[in-house]
């Protein structure tokens, strides 16, 4: 959606990082590029005249002449100055001290109200609420049919008492799905109203009615972000009409150039909420201002695919994996098979890879990337035998080619991928045996080994005296103050029985004890 906008912010920025001072006439320039880059990503005229003005007054002042690098803190302050735009902080639902919180949905036909009602009530479901979806279009053919399979398919019950088509009141439903939600005990109701190509009385007039009947705690207005300008027109109209709290962006996926979603907010006043960033159920997110001016800048998104990969993650399965990497157990096919479909449940590939910094400079080769890839790695693995998958050296040049059919590929696709995942153990037994750093299991064993070594102690002698006197010394017990291995009686200077005659007269036995220590010390 804002791939044109952060090309061109990229490029306006990267032309000020050779600079070590900003003159006035560079900080006009930067200012006339963006712009420019705003007009052609159709924000609304009003939004970058306030938008432009703030970024030149802050970039002409001390913030900005007394930085060590003006270029950073000029990106620093388009980006402040974009949150500003965006809502600022995040908005969350407010919901009703007594249930059940009412949420209206409000917008024009085509927006996606329908299915954005799927994904909300999805989304609320997930955070341990019982949602009650609500078929309040009865003017739209088969909107009712419509939201009863969305609503299958979020797991999510839907209150439809009428048909639809034409038949039926929509405010009455509405009263009456208050007290459905009472008597079922869902604590959230989400009404979704009818919808016209353009604003007119009766449209109007039919969501007042709606509004006054329910009394919702959130009243959300659904814009298509491919509209443009005329998506703000449509905002002001209902804003004026009918009230709303918040914005929903829908479509963010598309090739639209986004300046409604930088438009809307300022405009309105109301902030965005949520945003619908695919056709699939689970492609739906909360609004986070800062996140969304860091994608625009190219500076990433790392906390939203931290989000999803706690979400899509299996926690039980990561542990179990990450305990057989440390164990240096082998990495078998399967293994492979469940991580690269963890992955796969994060979604498309190249979203993924967009979440991170500098992505923007290589967006040509990211939308190169097929999902489809992976599909069909999943299909391969999964026409082998479970013996294959545990051990591929098995498969001969005939199983390759059963295989192949199986899955719908070439024999050199199954022989490429054999290979690939032979480089990939090769790469698991290497950070399980932790290529010799300090505490990993390799240096563990390293240890153990030297300490074993240790306690076998001395080769034994082939002299039986030697080997005797050896003996001695290893069974009797150690003293205080005496080294190890000295014979018992010499360490404190008392000599054995039999020797004190043998010795001439006036000699005395040195302490070998206190000698020992003088030699460490």
């Amino acid at each position: 959606m804002f791939e044109t906008l952060s090309d061109r912010l990229t490029t306006v920025f990267s032309s000020l990082r050779s600079k070590g001072r900003l003159s006035e006439a560079d900080i006009n320039a930067t200012a006339r590029e963006i712009r420019i880059a705003l007009l052609e990503a159709d924000v609304a005229l009003p939004v970058v005249k306030d938008f432009i003005a703030r970024v030149k007054e802050r970039a002409g002042g001390a913030e900005v002449s007394q930085a060590l690098n003006p270029a950073q803190q000029v990106v620093k302050i388009v980006n402040e100055e974009l949150v500003a735009i965006l809502g600022g902080d995040t908005r969350r639902i407010r919901f009703a001290k007594t249930p059940p919180t009412v949420i209206m949905l409000a917008g024009l036909q085509g927006a996606g109200k329908t299915t954005l009602a799927g994904k909300l009530a999805r989304h609320l479901k997930a955070e341990g609420h019982t949602p009650l979806l609500v078929a309040a279009d009865l003017q739209r053919p088969n909107a009712v049919q419509q939201l009863q399979v969305v609503g299958e398919r979020a797991g999510v019950p839907v209150f439809a008492p009428e048909p639809g088509s034409g038949v039926g009141d929509p405010v009455a439903v509405s009263r009456r799905s208050i007290e459905q939600a009472r008597q079922a005990q869902h604590d959230v109701v989400i009404v979704d109203t009818a919808g016209r190509l353009g604003v007119d009385a009766e449209m109007m007039q039919q969501a007042i009615d709606i509004r006054d009947a329910v009394s919702p705690d959130e009243v959300l207005f659904v814009v298509d972000a491919m509209v443009g300008q005329d998506a703000v027109n449509t905002a002001q109209a209902f804003m004026d009409g009918v009230g709303f709290d918040g914005v929903v962006l829908t479509k963010l996926d598309g090739d639209a150039r986004g300046g409604a979603a930088l438009s809307v907010r300022h405009i309105t006043g109301r902030p965005i909420m949520f945003a619908s960033t695919g056709e699939k159920l689970e492609d739906f997110s909360v609004f986070h201002p800062d996140r969304m001016a860091g994608r625009i800048l190219d500076m990433g998104d790392i906390l939203t695919l931290i989000e999803q990969a706690e979400q899509a993650f299996d926690t039980a399965q990561a542990e179990k994996m990450s305990t057989k990497f440390v164990s240096g157990e082998n990495f078998t096919l399967e293994d492979f098979l469940e991580q690269m479909m963890m992955i796969r449940k994060l979604g498309p590939i190249g979203n993924l890879l967009g979440m991170m910094p500098g992505m923007g400079q290589v967006r040509d080769q990211i939308s190169n990337i097929d999902d489809k890839d992976l599909d069909r790695v999943a299909a391969i693995i999964r026409s082998m035998t479970p013996g294959e998958r545990e051990n591929p050296k098995i498969i001969n040049g005939s199983r390759r080619a059963r295989i192949a059919k199986g899955s719908g590929v070439s024999v050199g696709e199954v022989s490429s991928l054999v290979t690939r995942f032979y480089d990939a153990q090769k790469m698991v037994k290497q950070m399980a045996g932790g290529m010799g750093l300090p505490g990993t299991p390799a240096r563990r064993k390293a240890k153990q080994a030297q300490k074993a070594a240790k306690k076998k102690g001395k080769q034994r002698s082939g002299d039986p005296r030697k080997r005797a006197v050896g003996q001695r010394a290893a069974d009797a017990p150690e003293q205080d103050g005496a080294p190890q291995g000295l014979p018992p009686g010499l360490a404190g200077g008392q000599l054995p029985p039999g020797l004190a005659g043998q010795l001439p007269p006036g000699f005395q036995m040195p302490d070998l004890g206190k000698l020992e220590s003088r030699k460490k010390k």
